[in-house]
């Protein structure tokens, strides 16, 4: 989990909304005191886990690249 100030998260969005892409937890400070997070809509979460089922399944009947291999063992971490 990352904290970033007001100003700060206005300036690095970009970034923070990457971040929480990838599994991660933003909160926002306001003068030093936490005021809001930034985390994943249950949408995205359904959406990872619907295509991570269609890939396990597809390793049952073929072969998988090493990137897709590498996201399924990601997942599994969260």
């Amino acid at each position: 989990m990352s904290q970033y100030g007001i100003y700060q998260a206005k300036s690095k969005l970009t970034e923070l909304i990457k971040e929480v892409e990838r599994g991660g937890v933003v909160t926002i400070t306001n003068r030093g005191v936490p005021v809001a997070n930034i985390v994943r809509t249950d949408a995205a979460i359904e959406n990872q886990t619907r295509n991570a089922i269609v890939a396990i399944k597809r390793m049952r009947t073929e072969k998988i690249d090493s990137a897709t291999f590498n996201e399924l063992r990601i997942l599994g971490r969260k």
